[in-house]
């Protein structure tokens, strides 16, 4: 079973913009992204983006949409999240999945979304 890299986290101002990669390593062959989920300190994680494979069609937590977009390049079998907007609440760690959901993930059904990758940690702060 693949797992994924997440990339492109750091510390932005609010107000600020990332774009977030996610690529498959080991085991990629019919391996794909299909969501992206955030887990801040002290709280579930939870799926805020998702993208469906059969035909593009993208998703969103509302506490997220209209900041950010999910994309993903087939070539590169890589799944992006743009985030622009940012504000203090999109503090978290985020990762990427092979299932996704929109809203929380009820703990100890992890496994179900695949195997998760360490994440990448997200500080929006001034």
């Amino acid at each position: 079973q693949a797992q994924f890299v997440e990339s492109g986290g750091g510390l932005v101002q609010p107000g600020g913009s990332l774009r977030l990669s996610c690529a498959a390593s080991g085991g990629t062959s019919g391996s794909y992204a299909t969501g992206w989920f955030r887990q801040a300190p002290g709280k579930e994680r939870e799926g805020i983006a998702c993208l469906r494979l059969e035909d593009g069609s993208t998703y969103y937590r509302v506490a997220v949409k209209g900041r950010f977009t999910i994309s993903r390049d087939k070539a590169e079998n890589t799944l992006y999240l743009q985030m622009t907007s940012l504000k203090p609440e999109d503090t978290a760690i985020y990762f990427c999945a092979a299932e996704c959901i929109l809203g929380r993930v009820v703990p100890g059904t992890e496994a179900l979304f695949g195997t998760w990758g360490r994440g990448t940690q997200v500080t929006v702060s001034s």
